[in-house]
C-alpha cells in the first residue's frame, strides 16, 4: 500500500529543477504534527521551482490546494503537471482566495494620519451633536407653541420606565456607598476625637457631589444604553426609515420625550440616592462611633446649607439633558448591523460617564464658593 504521507521531492532536470507531489494533501494529513513540520520544512523556498508535478498526489482537498496556492505566491507555476481533478481544484482556490493586505505601516506618516482620521471623526461627532441640540430646541419651541399636542404619551413611559424602575437599584448602591463611606471617614475621626464631624463630611461629600454623580452614572449605564439599544434597533429593523416616509419628526417623536423625561426624572433620583446614602451613613456612624440617628438629622441642617441641595438639583437635570442627548446621538448614529448597535451602545455609556463627570468638574469650579 503507497503512503499516503505528503511529502515534497525535487528533480533536476535538464530545463530546471523540479517539484514532484506524493501522497495525500488533505486536511487531516496536513494536521498531523510529523507530517506537517517536515513538509513545512520541504516547502520553504520552493515558490522559485518553476516546474511542478502532482500526478503523484493520491488525494487533493481545498486545503492542500490552498497551501500549495500560497506557496506559490498566488500565482501558477511556470510549468504544472496535473491530473484534471487536481487542475479543477487549484482553479477554484485561485478564483475564490483573497488577496492578502498589505503589511501595516507604522511609521510617522501612519501615525500621522491615524491622528487626523481620529480629528475628524471627534468633529463628525461634535457636528452631529451641535445638529442635534439645534434641533431639540426647535422642537422644544413647538412644543411650546402647541402643548395639547405633544408626544406626552411618550414621556410618561419614558419617565416610568428611566426614574421609577431605577429606584430600587439606586437605593440599594446608595446605602451601601453611605455605609463604606461613614465607616471609613469614622475610622479617621476617632483618631483626632472629631467624632462629630461625620455629620459635616457627610452631608457635604453625599448631598453635593457623591449623590448626583452615583446617580448619574447609574443612570447612564442602565438607562443611557436603553436609549441607544432602542434607537439602533429601530434603524436595525427600518423603523426609522419608516418614520420618515410617513413624515413623522424623529426629534420630536424619539429624542424630545426621553430628554424631557430624563430632565425630570434625574434630580428626583439623585434627592433618593443621596437620601439613601445618607441614611447608610447615619446606620455606620451609629454602629461605629455612636453618633445617635437624632443628632445625625438635626445636626445636617446646620452643617450643610440649603444653596447645596439646590446646586445639586440642578446639575442633576444638567447630567439627565446631557445622558439623554449622548444616547439620543448615538442611536440615531448606529449602521443597520448587530455589530454597529453592540458599539454605538458600548460608546454611549463611556461618553455620558466621562461626560457627566467632566461636567461636575466644570460646575465644582465654576461654583466652589456656593454652600462651602
Amino acid at each position: 500500500m503507497a503512503d499516503s504521507t505528503p511529502s515534497l521531492r525535487r528533480q533536476s532536470l535538464p530545463q530546471g529543477a523540479a517539484a514532484v507531489l506524493q501522497g495525500q494533501w488533505t486536511a487531516a494529513r496536513l494536521a498531523e504534527p510529523r507530517a506537517w513540520a517536515a513538509l513545512q520544512a520541504a516547502l520553504q523556498g520552493s515558490h522559485a521551482v518553476p516546474a511542478w508535478d502532482l500526478r503523484g498526489v493520491q488525494r487533493l482537498d481545498h486545503t492542500g490546494a490552498q497551501l500549495l496556492w500560497n506557496t506559490w505566491g498566488r500565482r501558477w507555476p511556470a510549468q504544472l503537471e496535473a491530473l484534471p481533478g487536481q487542475r479543477t481544484m487549484l482553479e477554484r482556490v485561485a478564483r475564490y482566495s483573497v488577496s492578502l493586505p498589505p503589511p501595516a505601516s507604522y511609521g510617522l506618516f501612519h501615525l500621522w494620519d491615524r491622528l487626523g482620521r481620529q480629528v475628524l471623526l471627534v468633529l463628525n461627532h461634535l457636528l452631529g451633536a451641535l445638529r442635534l441640540v439645534g434641533q431639540l430646541a426647535l422642537d422644544i419651541g413647538r412644543l411650546l407653541r402647541a402643548p395639547r399636542l405633544g408626544p406626552w404619551r411618550d414621556f410618561s413611559g419614558h419617565l416610568y420606565h428611566i426614574g421609577a424602575t431605577a429606584l430600587p437599584i439606586t437605593a440599594l448602591v446608595g446605602f451601601l456607598i453611605g455605609v463604606v463611606l461613614a465607616y471609613l471617614m469614622a475610622q479617621q475621626l476617632r483618631l483626632f476625637g472629631a467624632d462629630p464631624y461625620i455629620v459635616n463630611l457627610m452631608g457635604i461629600s453625599v448631598i453635593r457631589e457623591l449623590g448626583p454623580v452615583l446617580a448619574a452614572i447609574l443612570i447612564a449605564g442602565r438607562s443611557g444604553s436603553t436609549i441607544t439599544a432602542q434607537i439602533g434597533v429601530m434603524r436595525v429593523t427600518e423603523e426609522l426609515d419608516a418614520m420618515r416616509v410617513l413624515g413623522i419628526a424623529r426629534g420630536y417623536r424619539l429624542v424630545l420625550p426621553r430628554v424631557l423625561a430624563m430632565a425630570v426624572a434625574m434630580p428626583l433620583i439623585s434627592v433618593w440616592t443621596t437620601l439613601a446614602a445618607l441614611l447608610g451613613g447615619m446606620v455606620s456612624a451609629d454602629l461605629t462611633m455612636g453618633v445617635s440617628p437624632a443628632y445625625f438629622v438635626s445636626g445636617l441642617p446646620d452643617a450643610v446649607q440649603a444653596s447645596n441641595l439646590t446646586l445639586a438639583t440642578s446639575k442633576s437635570m444638567v447630567f439627565g439633558v446631557l445622558i439623554a442627548l449622548v444616547g439620543c446621538h448615538f442611536g440615531l448614529r448606529v449602521k443597520p448591523n448587530t455589530e454597529s448597535l453592540g458599539q454605538g451602545t458600548t460608546a454611549s455609556v463611556v461618553v455620558s460617564i466621562t461626560a457627566v463627570i467632566l461636567v461636575d468638574a466644570m460646575f465644582a469650579v465654576i461654583f466652589r464658593n456656593v454652600g462651602i
